[in-house]
């Protein structure tokens, strides 16, 4: 169900840092339009950590309202309290999402033991469709293949986004994962390609909130056996994705955004501060070269 291009969406916010209405409307069409295989809203790169639960609850149902069904949403759940996550999950049942995608607990550093039990809890709360996320950079944890295949066994667990930057994870977990239908997906636009010939489904994607057709035709020609054509389009996207990490997440591509007026603003909230003049200059030359931006 879940594979190709999906997108980690921005959060769109207006020059208050309310969340808008109208450029998140925008964005939803944009992908729909661009054959965007599912939206995640309000995982890390729309901005989880600095918005009110009651704010990331309603920006999910908005996402779903302005999507009129059209594409798939799969909603950010994570947080590095079980009880916490739990509660946020169950926020969404009968809601229309198509999954919960839920990250490792940050901060925390648990056990391979607690990890296990954390997403166990999880999911036996509910009847909604789990993904596993793993992002050690950012969360000081990493979900091991072991523990993954021993999370797969449980029913509502479908799949994980794994951005560990091990390549070799990918043939692991799909030998450890107790059911063929559990997915493993990239959560690394660079190396997306290369996780993708390595036998994995897809991509959640930071690249594709700006280049959403590129990104989504080059995974399609990928999961169809098509490597050479979809490294082309890929090579012309390298720039971009590498540039899109020269500050933290999200600044860089709230910025990128901006420029290509699919929002209104490219406004943060602290701690994440506006972008440096230097890093607007490789991130417009990135846009350049993957030929979003004609002058």
């Amino acid at each position: 169900m879940f594979k190709g291009s999906m997108v980690a969406l921005i959060t769109p916010m207006d020059d208050k840092g309310s969340i808008c209405r109208d450029s998140l409307k925008k964005l939803v069409n944009y992908h729909i339009y661009n054959n965007t295989s599912a939206i995640v809203s309000v995982g890390t790169t729309g901005e989880s950590s600095t918005l009110s639960q009651k704010e990331h609850i309603r920006l999910i149902f908005l996402t779903l309202e302005l999507s009129k069904g059209k594409i798939p949403i799969i909603a950010g759940t994570g947080s590095n309290s079980t009880t916490e996550a739990i509660s946020l999950t169950k926020k969404f049942e009968n809601s229309g999402v198509s999954a919960c995608l839920t990250v490792t607990p940050y901060y925390n550093r648990p056990t391979q033991e607690g990890l296990y039990q954390h997403f166990k809890n999880i999911s036996e709360s509910t009847n909604l469709l789990q993904i596993l996320y793993n992002v050690p950079l950012r969360t000081g944890c990493d979900l091991l293949p072991d523990t993954i295949g021993k999370l797969s066994k449980i029913k509502n667990i479908i799949g994980v986004k794994e951005a560990s930057g091990d390549l070799s994870r990918v043939q692991k977990i799909k030998k450890l994962a107790e059911h063929n239908k559990f997915f493993i997906v990239s959560g690394d636009d660079s190396t997306a390609l290369d996780f993708m010939q390595l036998g994995g489904e897809g991509v959640i994607s930071v690249t594709a909130n700006i280049a959403a057709k590129k990104m989504s035709e080059m995974c399609r020609l990928a999961l169809s056996g098509k490597f050479i054509e979809a490294r082309i389009i890929n090579n012309e996207l390298m720039l971009l994705h590498e540039s899109l990490f020269c500050e933290p997440n999200p600044i860089p591509i709230k910025w990128a955004a901006k420029q290509l007026n699919l929002i209104k603003t490219s406004v943060l909230r602290l701690p994440m501060t506006s972008i440096k003049s230097k890093t607007k200059i490789i991130v417009k030359k990135a846009i350049k070269k993957a030929n979003l931006l004609k002058n």
